[in-house]
């Protein structure tokens, strides 16, 4: 993803995520702080969809819509994979959580962590995310809806 993508980013994100409303500047921040975690889906030669991650702290959710000003890192969170529905079933989300984990391992950050709305927590389980107990995020995410869950993908075996 680069600068020139974020309109396009944020009307992707006007169409799917219709309930989780945030202004263009939080892309905007993720990518300068972050570049290796914004990818852009490309079809067509335009932006079809996107994916958002960071470094941040396990068992933690940076909350939605607002600015993080620094990364403090022991998981990569995935802020945002969003595809236009037509870009859907192709395998770009997975392709995408490759992309990302491996940038992650070259971070040294051991595993992956989101938090999954909208009923969409069997989805990231088939791509190698498990819920997390985690009482105290409760209230958090609450505000994300019925059903949201932190979700974490299991540690690397160190064997």
């Amino acid at each position: 993803m680069t600068a020139a993508d974020l309109p396009a980013v944020s009307a992707v994100a006007a169409v799917v995520h219709v309930a989780y409303p945030e202004d263009d500047v939080v892309a905007a921040e993720r990518l300068r702080l972050f570049p290796d975690g914004c990818l852009a889906h490309l079809a067509g030669g335009r932006v079809t969809g996107y994916a958002l991650a960071h470094p941040w702290r396990a068992f933690s959710i940076p909350a939605l819509d607002t600015l993080l000003g620094a990364i403090p890192a022991d998981v990569l969170y995935l802020h945002d994979v969003a595809l236009l529905p037509g870009a859907r079933g192709g395998g770009a989300a997975r392709a995408a959580v490759g992309r990302l984990a491996a940038v992650a391992a070259r971070r040294g950050l051991g595993r992956m962590a989101l938090t999954a709305v909208a009923g969409t927590a069997g989805i990231w389980g088939r791509l190698g995310f498990v819920a997390a107990e985690a009482p105290a995020l409760a209230a958090k995410l609450a505000t994300y809806g019925p059903g949201a869950a932190y979700m974490l993908t299991r540690p690397p075996d160190r064997r």
